[in-house]
């Protein structure tokens, strides 16, 4: 058997972080096993799916690099399909055509509320041998039910949670068709399951509800079932459901805050799944590693923190150059200046080591690209009359000493030692007339990549 999974979202909103981590367990449990996973989008909620949403999804699934290897199929494309296991369900007595009305299916629910049942739809059209079926009211266009079983027990062993039962009583007959013949969403996924022959069906466990009804129908259509995984949804730091203060933002609000892909595919392998201590890996490590038997069972909690630490790591292990051309448009938009400047990628290497996100390597970054203005009272402080023979004798051996950071940091000390001086008497005003602030790396660092001609002319301008 041919392991096929799927990701199934409904583009009625962004890709959030809850679906972006279903969507990578399915991915990975696919690629673990050699097998094929499908995207399908089901965009059947005419009045909620926008094609803005559905960008989004694969604009996040393609930042991820959660690559499907079919689709991406739509629902909406499929009608013709689904009118035709609608036809077949009505032709082998599944299914049945009911005329009530909302109205009606509501004060049915009422009236067994008010007697201390479940409220649901009571089958007064659905059929049975000796019933007499009201006459159909004029004018009126049907719904079709499916003919759930009213008796029995659907039972299932769900790859996270173990096994689940449920009573067929507790189901009513759901409908499978509106009034204007488009198929409801418990259907479309049945035989959309059926059709791309799922193997292997990793959701949400907001979904576990939908399960027996799709088993059911599945079951009438003579189909194979898929196995079914529901994961545990995911919580903010205060153990409440994840909401938009928490971050549960789309997906591609995470590459504009500066986090990169590697780091998000890490961080939510690690939501409710583990690998021993492990805690950064690789994504082929992942898939090789992944199965379904080391999914906890408890909701995880989303910590931003833990995030950005991973971010920091795989920020410090990329290619300068690929953290270059991710930082430079956000430095253009703050007025960076880069003709006359050092080599981004080599200020890159430099800061690189200090920060949580690619925004704040671009901040970091730019006091190498733009021109110093620092404090007056803080140059006042610094830039004394006992600190400037100092700095006038390291600004002229800047002329012509070797221009590497080791003679660099010598010529410092010679002139430290020269005047009698401490390193942060010296430093702290070549970093305000360099930089224009106080916090840098270290001083010798900053000067060797500023270059010469920077150096003296900045230099010079304060000083003469």
């Amino acid at each position: 058997m041919t392991v096929r999974t799927r990701f199934a979202p409904s583009p009625t909103g962004f890709l959030h972080v809850g679906g972006a981590r279903t969507a990578l367990f399915s991915w990975a449990y696919a690629r673990h096993f050699g097998g094929k996973f499908i995207l399908r989008i089901e965009d059947t909620d005419l009045e909620r799916s926008t094609p803005e949403a559905v960008q989004a999804i694969l604009d996040g699934m393609q930042w991820l690099g959660l690559h499907h290897d079919e689709g991406p199929f739509y629902q909406m494309q499929r009608m013709d399909r689904y009118r035709e296991v609608i036809s077949q369900l009505l032709a082998s007595g599944h299914a049945y055509y009911c005329y009530c009305t909302p109205e009606e299916v509501e004060a049915m629910r009422e009236r067994l509320r008010a007697a201390g049942e479940k409220p649901r739809y009571d089958g007064t059209w659905r059929p049975e041998p000796g019933k007499t079926l009201p006459s159909i009211p004029e004018g009126r266009k049907p719904v079709v039910r499916f003919k759930n079983p009213l008796d029995g027990d659907i039972t299932w062993n769900d790859l996270v949670k173990g096994p689940i039962t449920i009573s067929n009583r507790e189901l009513d007959d759901l409908i499978i068709a509106r009034t204007d013949g488009t198929p409801t969403y418990n259907f479309c996924v049945a035989v959309d399951d059926w059709d791309m022959r799922i193997t292997h069906v990793i959701r949400g466990d907001d979904h576990v509800n939908n399960t027996p009804r799709q088993i059911n129908i599945l079951n009438a259509l003579g189909a194979s079932l898929p196995q079914y995984g529901h994961l545990p949804m995911i919580l903010g730091s205060d153990g409440e459901k994840l909401s938009k203060r928490h971050g549960a933002v789309s997906v591609m609000e995470y590459p504009a805050q500066g986090y990169l892909p590697e780091a998000m595919l890490n961080y939510l392998a690690r939501l409710g799944w583990s690998h021993g201590d492990d805690e950064i890996f690789s994504m082929e490590q992942f898939c090789s590693w992944f199965d379904l038997d080391h999914l906890s069972k408890s909701a995880a909690q989303f910590n931003h923190e833990k995030l950005a630490w991973l971010n920091n790591h795989y920020i410090k292990l990329a290619d300068n150059a690929r953290l270059a051309a991710l930082v430079r448009p956000v430095m253009e938009r703050e007025g960076a200046q880069f003709e006359g400047a050092p080599v981004l990628e080599a200020a890159i290497a430099l800061m690189k080591e200090r920060v949580n996100t690619l925004n704040e390597l671009a901040d970091a970054a730019m006091l190498f690209f733009r021109q110093p203005k620092p404090d007056a009272e803080l140059l006042k402080q610094h830039l004394t009359d006992a600190v400037k023979p100092a700095l006038l004798q390291y600004m002229e051996q800047c002329k012509s000493v070797e221009w590497d950071r080791q003679s660099l940091a010598a010529l410092l000390k010679e002139t430290l030692a020269a005047h009698k001086l401490k390193m942060p008497q010296l430093a702290m005003p070549l970093r305000l007339m360099l930089t224009g602030q106080l916090q840098t790396p270290s001083i010798d660092a900053v000067v060797e990549l500023f270059g010469r001609d920077t150096v003296l002319a900045r230099l010079k301008n304060f000083l003469q």
